[in-house]
């Protein structure tokens, strides 16, 4: 090869190997500009401000949370400091309990009234027999069961004639059931039912029971239906009786020439243990 030849190679392969050292790095990160330089620095600064607040927040909530445990803390220590006072002063004075009855004034008119319980044995003087009689209040007038009523005139006032409307398990003096009883009408009543207006006699009876003996107003009327063949009402019993209605019989059967002894009524009373009546 000639010597011009390799001197032009040589020179070839200098000039390449000076353009390849002259070329720059492409890994360098490029430099920032000022505008995203100042971009930056502001998220950064946001960020670091709201990790403040957020620490800020706990530490007034922990600050809280401890000063309400801690006034909880003395307030329990206060009760705690009473109550050691009081037990002992209860130990030191080991003293039985004052107790301070109010008393109450009493209505000196219930003493003067008779007690009655929910079922009583009543008499009738003129008609010379005992019956059985449903106390209640409910109702406003007294009742008798009769039957064969028949209104009359005698020197001219209204009276009426009637016998006694009992059941074979009502108990009455024997002799007395079938006999005739006449008496002044006193007044009438109207009775209102869903069958229509019914105008009943009213008279007046001698009635015992217990210490009671009145005169008392009875509508007739037929009740041999019903359990008792009398029902005191609100004008007997007002101002002279209470209602016990958890007791009954609580007076003695009255006795009359062939009837049964008082002392035997027991066996009477037991039927109406489980009573009812509307």
């Amino acid at each position: 090869m000639r010597p011009g030849v390799l001197w032009l190679i040589a020179g070839l392969s200098l000039s390449i190997a000076g353009c390849a050292a002259t070329k720059p790095e492409t890994n360098q990160p490029l430099p920032l500009s000022e505008a995203s330089f100042n971009s930056r620095i502001l998220e950064l600064e946001s960020q670091l401000a709201q990790q403040c607040d957020t620490g800020t927040e706990l530490q007034e909530r922990q600050l809280d949370q401890q000063q309400t445990l801690t006034a909880d803390m003395r307030e329990v220590g206060s009760l705690l400091r009473y109550l050691r006072q009081d037990v002992q002063q209860l130990e030191a004075k080991r003293e039985e309990p004052v107790i301070i009855r109010e008393e109450c004034e009493i209505d000196e008119s219930l003493t003067t009234k008779t007690l009655l319980g929910r079922n009583e044995w009543v008499g009738f003087p003129s008609l010379g027999t005992y019956l059985k009689a449903r106390v209640d209040s409910g109702a406003n007038t007294s009742s008798l069961s009769a039957a064969e009523i028949t209104p009359f005139e005698r020197d001219g006032e209204d009276w009426v004639r009637f016998k006694l409307a009992l059941d074979e398990e009502d108990v009455a003096v024997e002799s007395q059931r079938d006999e005739w009883i006449e008496a002044p009408i006193v007044r009438r009543v109207r009775i209102i039912q869903a069958s229509g207006e019914e105008s009943r006699p009213v008279i007046s009876l001698l009635m015992t029971l217990g210490p009671i003996r009145e005169n008392v107003e009875f509508t007739l009327n037929n009740r041999a239906h019903l359990d008792y063949p009398v029902l005191l009402g609100r004008r007997f019993i007002m101002d002279i009786a209470l209602i016990d209605v958890a007791s009954t019989y609580l007076h003695d059967r009255p006795e009359f020439p062939g009837g049964e002894p008082a002392d035997q009524a027991g066996e009477d009373e037991a039927v109406d243990e489980d009573d009812s009546e509307e």
